[in-house]
């Protein structure tokens, strides 16, 4: 029996790589705040195309109809309420669409490789910013991750349930300010033998010998079980 096992998880963030923002979908549920650049394109009683950008008081200035605020609406509604008013006012078809993105603040700290402030596009998660601090340290836990903001923590990201379920549900979207804080590492179980994962697992919380054998895949089928 093998048991020299590496610890599950750690290698994500060493072949992980952050994709340029350009190349995100802007989801429908974004929020417009300023610095953020909108595309509009009219054609029909009037052809014309604007690079907008939103400026400190929230408000895009579109040419023929004046200041709009747009920050703070999401983007499938922003979409909307522009194309209405430039159908109101000006009678033109209009298409909207996001530029490029603002960039926010954040604090990645505790148990991180590279820990300190990072300036992220504003569609990042909590994954996200720890790529950019390179993940957990080795001390690191991969199950106590928390999201801080305003001084409170908002939500605890347990990383097993993304690589073990897909399950993304708890990596929120991060907003200017907020703090990423991993914790130390938690109690660590070795599963070495016939599973189909070997490695060193974190446990959380009590945890029965066949709860730590599960978070291995299971038993092989030449397993004495």
């Amino acid at each position: 029996v093998d048991t020299h096992l590496t610890t599950f998880g750690y290698d994500f963030f060493k072949k992980a790589e952050i994709r340029p923002v350009s190349m995100l979908p802007v989801s429908s549920e974004y929020v417009v705040g300023p610095g953020d650049e909108i595309k509009v394109l009219m054609w029909g009683r009037v052809n014309a195309q604007y690079n907008l950008v939103v400026d400190r008081e929230g408000k895009i200035s579109m040419p023929q109809i004046g200041p709009l605020t747009v920050a703070g609406m999401k983007f499938a509604r922003m979409k909307k309420y522009v194309e209405h008013q430039a159908r109101r006012i000006i009678g033109a078809n209009v298409s909207v669409t996001m530029g490029r993105l603002r960039s926010i603040q954040v604090f990645v700290l505790g148990e991180v490789k590279k820990p300190g402030v990072y300036s992220i596009h504003a569609m990042s998660t909590i994954t996200d910013a720890l790529m950019a601090a390179g993940g957990p340290s080795q001390i690191g836990s991969l199950r106590q991750i928390l999201l801080k903001r305003g001084g409170k923590t908002i939500s605890i990201l347990d990383f097993y349930d993304l690589l073990l379920k897909g399950d993304k549900s708890k990596d929120k979207v991060l907003q200017e300010g907020d703090v990423v804080f991993v914790k130390m590492v938690g109690p660590l179980v070795g599963i070495a033998g016939n599973v189909r994962r070997p490695a060193v697992y974190e446990l959380r919380g009590a945890t029965t010998l066949l709860s730590a054998i599960q978070l291995a895949g299971g038993l092989l089928p030449a397993a004495y079980s």
